[in-house]
């Protein structure tokens, strides 16, 4: 016993014929047959017909082994289940590429010109083409139909093309009795209604007679009615026409005097644009200045680091003569004469970080003049915006109340059309000219802004100046201090309190751990540290070193 399972049967295909080549439509019909008596196993069955030829058949019957031997010998990647859904998805690939001028897939059959007397094999080819080789995908055997197997399918599509009539027969009776049934109710209904009609006409012709005489009657005294008002509307007409014509000319003198107006802002706003650049230039200058100025603080700045690394050294080189002059009491006073020395270098020291101090000081001045002054020419601007697009606002309104004025008298006076569309022409120029001014101004802005921020920045590099000439004041405070402790302990030092060997190692040593770091603190008046930066004379860290006394 079998059980046929119908995988699907594809659409109309193209395909080739060898000897002479021709193009036409084919079924393809795949099949997947399972048999279980005797024993389980499942064929595959492929059939090509023809729907203007029924002699044109061909048929495959493909099974497990069958298929093992097709896949070894064509490098197939896909088993038995999955086969027969990737022939039909290539043929559906075809059939999408059927209808173009160079299809990438094509369905090629290659067959004898008599195959029933040569019972030679037809080739069924799935070829993809491109432009280096045409590709197969897949090529399969298939024989012709025997007269049998050709008996047979003319059978089976006999008993088709049977059962299709007796479905159309059947159709065809039901017609026949709907429309019979059609055809009596509607010679019913057409008696009825041509009883009606007559009824209708006979009543229709009573009517119009009447209504004729009634139609006359009217007739005439619509047309005196018709020819009063004619002659009032003609009256009122010639008015109107005189008061629109008056109207429109007091209409265009108004716009005559309003154009030389906008003439004349426009002027004045040209004006005002070349002022405005020429103030931006003039800050341009005034910022180069600025950023020379600038690039100067900051080789200051290296210059002060650079001190600040030749101090440390000095440091380093003072500790170890400490540490050599400890068993000498004669050492002491040379120690205070080099003291006396040094207080004269700071005096000096102190002099040029007061220069320094009033020079910048003096810089802070003009440059917060500078930007008292920008900060006016913004306001300026500012102002002058507002006004221009005050002015452009009141400007549109005017025009669009013009437009209007202008669409409705364009209605009333087609003659002036010209005229108007001139004026139009000129309006219209006008408001680009005040939009090209509009984006100057906003260019402007945009200038005067990086100008806002590029003060910033030079405003606060004076800020970190003043932060540290502070600075270098309270180390001039806490040197001048160190100073006169050192003079009040000069005395008592010559008389003999000196220290042992081991006090001033342990004091010169935790002096060298704090020297070691980049910033030594010195406590002020207040009882807190100022940090010292890269920022002192070379000679200043000498004051630090020395026999220290409580």
């Amino acid at each position: 016993m079998a059980l046929y399972v119908t995988t699907t049967n594809t659409s109309i295909e193209s395909f080739w014929l060898s000897l002479h080549y021709r193009r036409g439509n084919i079924r393809v019909g795949i099949e997947l047959q399972l048999t279980t008596n005797p024993v389980h196993k499942r064929d595959l069955l492929v059939r090509l017909t023809d729907d203007t030829d029924p002699y044109f058949l061909y048929n495959l019957a493909i099974s497990e082994e069958d298929f093992q031997s097709l896949k070894v010998q064509q490098g197939l990647l896909v088993d038995f289940a999955s086969f027969p859904q990737k022939f039909i998805d290539l043929l559906n690939q075809c059939i999408s590429e059927q209808d173009k001028e160079n299809p990438r897939f094509l369905l090629q059959l290659s067959s004898p010109s008599s195959p029933v007397l040569d019972h030679s094999p037809a080739n069924l080819n799935v070829v993809e083409t491109n432009a280096f080789k045409h590709l197969t995908h897949l090529s399969l055997k298939l024989l012709h139909g025997t007269d049998v197997e050709i008996k047979k399918y003319l059978a089976v599509c006999l008993s088709c093309v049977k059962e299709e009539k007796q479905q159309l027969e059947q159709r065809l009776k039901k017609t026949e009795d709907d429309l019979s049934r059609q055809l009596s109710y509607t010679q019913q209904t057409l008696s009825e209604k041509s009883r009606e009609l007559d009824k209708l006409r006979s009543e229709w012709t009573s009517q119009t007679s009447a209504l004729s005489s009634r139609h006359s009657q009217d007739l005439t005294a619509e047309r005196e009615n018709a020819l009063e008002t004619q002659t009032r509307l003609q009256q009122q007409n010639e008015q109107l026409r005189r008061e629109l014509e008056g109207a429109h000319s007091k209409s265009t003198q108004q716009l005559q005097s309003r154009l030389a107006e906008l003439e004349t802002s426009n002027r004045d706003l040209t004006e005002k644009r070349y002022k405005s650049e020429s103030t931006i230039r003039d800050f341009k200058a005034k910022l180069v200045g600025l950023e020379e100025e600038s690039q100067r603080a900051k080789q200051q700045a290296l210059s002060l680091r650079r001190e600040n690394g030749t101090l440390d050294t000095e440091c380093h080189e003072k500790e170890r003569q400490v540490n050599q002059l400890q068993t000498r009491v004669a050492v002491l006073e040379q120690e205070m004469k080099d003291k006396e020395q040094l207080v004269l270098r700071t005096k000096e020291v102190l002099e040029a970080t007061q220069q320094q101090k009033v020079y910048i000081e003096g810089n802070a001045e003009s440059k917060q003049l500078q930007m008292g002054k920008l900060e006016a020419t913004v306001k300026s601007l500012s102002e002058e915006l507002i006004k221009a697009n005050g002015i452009i606002k009141k400007l549109q309104g005017e025009l669009r109340g013009l437009v209007g004025k202008i669409k409705v008298k364009n209605t009333v006076m087609v003659s002036q059309e010209k005229v108007l569309q001139e004026t139009q022409e000129r309006l219209h120029k006008a408001h680009r000219d005040l939009q090209d001014t509009q984006q100057q101004l906003k260019h402007r802005d945009e200038e005067v802004s990086k100008l806002k921020e590029q003060l910033e920045e030079t405003v606060q590099k004076l800020d970190e100046s003043r932060e540290v000439l502070k600075t270098n004041e309270n180390v001039i405070m806490w040197l001048n201090k160190q100073l006169n402790e050192n003079q009040l302990s000069r005395k008592p030092e010559t008389l003999g309190t000196f220290e042992t060997p081991s006090t001033l190692s342990a004091s010169t040593g935790q002096r060298m751990g704090s020297a070691s770091h980049n910033m030594v603190t010195f406590p002020s008046s207040a009882g807190q540290g100022y940090p010292i930066t890269s920022t002192l004379n070379s000679k200043l860290p000498l004051l630090e070193f020395g026999p220290h006394h409580e």
